[in-house]
């Protein structure tokens, strides 16, 4: 579904993003992943190309937050590969902490790793897209929408990646670039399986379908997305949450 195409995707080393970038490999994409370190970053590209040494990947580690690293890990992505099809904002942080124990100090992570990173990469990237036309992918989260009971500034952060996803469609239309979002649900990552069963249940009660999901659930909605099957939806922020909370 993706042949010749080459993508990045951000927070690629583990969970939902490690998912993304092995889905996209197998569906014949060139994928760059980035981190945060480059002891994970090497370690998960070597996990790739140990399972399937065709896998065209590499791994990079700019700070998202800084232009220039950003504009220089892009650019040594167009020399070796000539073009940026696919970014994929994945990179995020989450919050549990109740209102009135928050600190300025975990606002501004949060909003630096959820919203301006976002923006960071989007507009970056856009300089690259705008001769070709591309996709922009972000993941939001299904709090977006229902709110959480602590951790205020997790789900305003991705009301605002929400925000941005749709005003950059309507923006960026014109250029041939698509911008959708992901809005997981309770998805099974590390953190989830650790649990215990009797936090687990009462979980699962709120979801139709009857189970949690799975970091594939979540990685096929943006292979979907990203590729051509898609050509004609930009704008929308997908939930892929078994219909939890509805």
């Amino acid at each position: 579904m993706l042949q010749g195409k080459v993508a990045i995707v951000t927070g690629g080393t583990r969970g939902i993003g490690y998912e993304i970038v092995h889905k996209f490999l197998e569906n014949k994409a060139k994928v760059i992943l980035f981190g945060t370190r480059r002891e994970t970053v090497e370690k998960a590209v070597t996990t790739l190309k140990e399972e399937n040494p065709s896998f065209e990947v590499m791994g990079l580690y700019p700070n998202l937050n800084r232009e220039e690293e950003l504009r220089a890990a892009f650019e040594e992505v167009i020399r070796k590969y000539g073009k940026i099809d696919i970014l994929v904002n994945n990179a995020g942080v989450s919050s549990k902490t109740p209102f009135t124990e928050y600190t300025s100090e975990e606002y501004d992570k949060i909003m630096d790793i959820n919203v301006r990173a976002v923006y960071m990469c989007s507009r970056a990237i856009v300089d690259y897209m705008k001769e070709r036309g591309g996709v922009i992918l972000n993941t939001s989260s299904f709090v977006s929408i229902y709110g959480q009971p602590s951790g205020v500034m997790y789900p305003a952060s991705k009301y605002a990646v929400n925000g941005m996803t749709k005003s950059l469609a309507r923006e960026l239309g014109k250029y041939g670039i698509r911008v959708n979002a992901v809005a997981p649900g309770i998805i099974e990552t590390d953190m989830v399986r650790a649990l215990p069963k009797e936090m687990i249940d009462p979980l699962v009660a709120t979801i139709p379908l009857g189970r949690i999901g799975r970091v594939e659930d979540i990685a096929n909605a943006f292979l979907f997305l990203a590729s051509d099957l898609a050509s004609y939806i930009t704008g929308i922020v997908l939930p892929v949450d078994g219909a939890a909370m509805n």
